[in-house]
């Protein structure tokens, strides 16, 4: 899918500088090549009608994940964790076809553009057919991947991971894990053809991903990043339940981001998804090693998870991002939304993430979400000359946008607001979102149902 050109004119947008009137956009291939402020806009400029703001990148997605959610909120269990919602994730991902993965990533992949991201990175485990047989292409399923986010049009960071053990120190997997499994070898054969796939497609990435150090030894952490490009990112799920610290203490001595920063080494290629237990040196090393915390808020309250140390990691300048995860919800305003109120809740005060230089929180928030998400699947998002002409604008005949002064829009959009503003989107020029609409939008969402009505009910 190539980028567009032609000219874009908005009368209120969010540039690096803050919001500038008039703004006259011209782009080349997809690409922002000229953007100037107070400008008269040329005939033939398409009017982009309301708050144009950058779109972000989505650091964490399983895809077919998206079929279970609010599936899992009936109690079975006194003691319900994410251990307890694993079970039936187990259960669920033995029933899907590849013509159901791509289904579900597909409606999925759309859901996301309305949200207001457009590329996602898409941790990516499903591998393998039913009792972990391998299909004829060993890539089939992440092409169903591929396929979706070509359909939909969203940019896409592919992780094909690394999961071989069920537990530290190489323990075997588990019968419910056999679709996940690889061995380094085969690892990097998928990486391999995954790559030849996406080389001619500019809206994609691939990274290197290892599932968790429960799944992975440290010796095949070291043979995948010795092999493989050493500019690709790298993700990795660490430190989200106390049981998984607990257990890694009990292996190693170490708590899990302590130890891939003492064995392994952190630097800005590296995505930590969740991260939510960390001690204070913890917080220090990822932030002064440049690495990304990838945030999945909604999911992370979803499992009961915990609370991530966030104001902390503000002080020490950490770079964050924020994904979707399972899904339960696809909203950058609930996701940072939630960010914000855990912190208020635990510390029992208000307006916890600002830095020095920004004070509004929304604006902070979004700021930075934007930047963590960039570093984390390798694309360069927001409305600057030589970034990926991607943007979103909002409904500007919503009261409080229609009443608002520009410099009040994030904090009103982002605490005051539950329906969806995002009423365009764009992708690399091109409109994706219209009027609220995508084009494969009926298509898709039937498709969809057929897939939950089969799977979830047997039907």
């Amino acid at each position: 899918m190539g980028g567009q050109s032609g000219y874009y004119f908005s009368s209120q947008a969010l540039l690096e500088t803050g919001w500038e009137k008039d703004v006259l956009f011209k782009v080349c291939d997809g690409y922002f090549e000229s953007i100037q402020p107070n400008s008269t806009p040329p005939s033939h400029a398409v009017y982009l009608d309301g708050f144009m703001l950058p779109t972000m990148a989505n650091v964490h997605s399983h895809a077919f994940q998206r079929i279970m959610a609010g599936a899992a909120e009936v109690s079975l269990n006194p003691n319900d964790s994410f251990w307890s919602w694993r079970d039936l994730m187990y259960k669920v991902v033995q029933k899907l076809s590849p013509e159901d993965a791509q289904i579900i990533a597909t409606q999925l992949y759309i859901d996301m553009l309305k949200a207001g991201y457009t590329q996602v990175g898409e941790f990516h485990y499903l591998h393998h057919a039913q009792q972990g047989k391998s299909y004829s292409q060993p890539e089939e399923m992440a092409l169903r991947i591929i396929e979706a986010a070509n359909v939909s049009g969203i940019g896409l960071t592919l992780l094909p991971v690394l999961y071989s053990h069920s537990g530290f120190g190489g323990q075997s997997p588990a019968a419910g894990q056999s679709r996940f499994i690889h061995s380094t070898e085969s690892y990097l054969d998928l990486q391999e053809a995954c790559g030849k796939v996406l080389v001619d497609q500019p809206l994609h990435r691939l990274g290197i991903c290892f599932h968790s150090l429960r799944a992975v030894t440290q010796s095949q952490i070291d043979t995948v990043l010795q092999t493989l490009d050493q500019n690709r990112v790298i993700h990795i799920h660490i430190a989200e339940q106390q049981k998984e610290v607990q257990d890694c203490l009990n292996w190693s001595g170490q708590r899990p981001v302590e130890w891939l920063h003492n064995n392994v080494g952190l630097n800005d290629r590296w995505c930590l998804v969740h991260a939510t237990h960390l001690n204070q040196q913890e917080v220090k090393d990822i932030a002064k090693n440049r690495a990304v915390a990838g945030l999945c808020l909604t999911t992370e309250a979803n499992l009961g998870d915990g609370i991530f140390p966030a104001v902390a990691f503000e002080q020490a300048k950490g770079r964050w991002g924020i994904g979707s995860d399972s899904h339960v919800s696809l909203s950058i305003v609930e996701e940072l939304r939630t960010l914000e109120y855990g912190q208020r809740l635990r510390d029992q005060q208000r307006n916890r993430l600002y830095r020095p230089d920004q004070t509004r929180v929304g604006d902070n928030l979004f700021t930075q979400a934007l930047q963590g998400g960039n570093q984390a699947c390798d694309v360069r998002l927001g409305l600057k000359v030589g970034h990926r002409a991607d943007f979103m604008v909002l409904d500007s005949s919503h009261p409080f946008m229609a009443a608002s002064k520009p410099e009040d829009v994030l904090n009103r959009w982002l605490f005051a607001c539950n329906e969806n503003l995002i009423k365009d989107v764009f992708v690399a020029g091109k409109q994706v979102i219209k009027a609220f609409r995508h084009e494969q939008d009926d298509l898709s969402r039937l498709a969809f149902t057929q897939v939950i009505k089969k799977v979830m009910y047997d039907e």
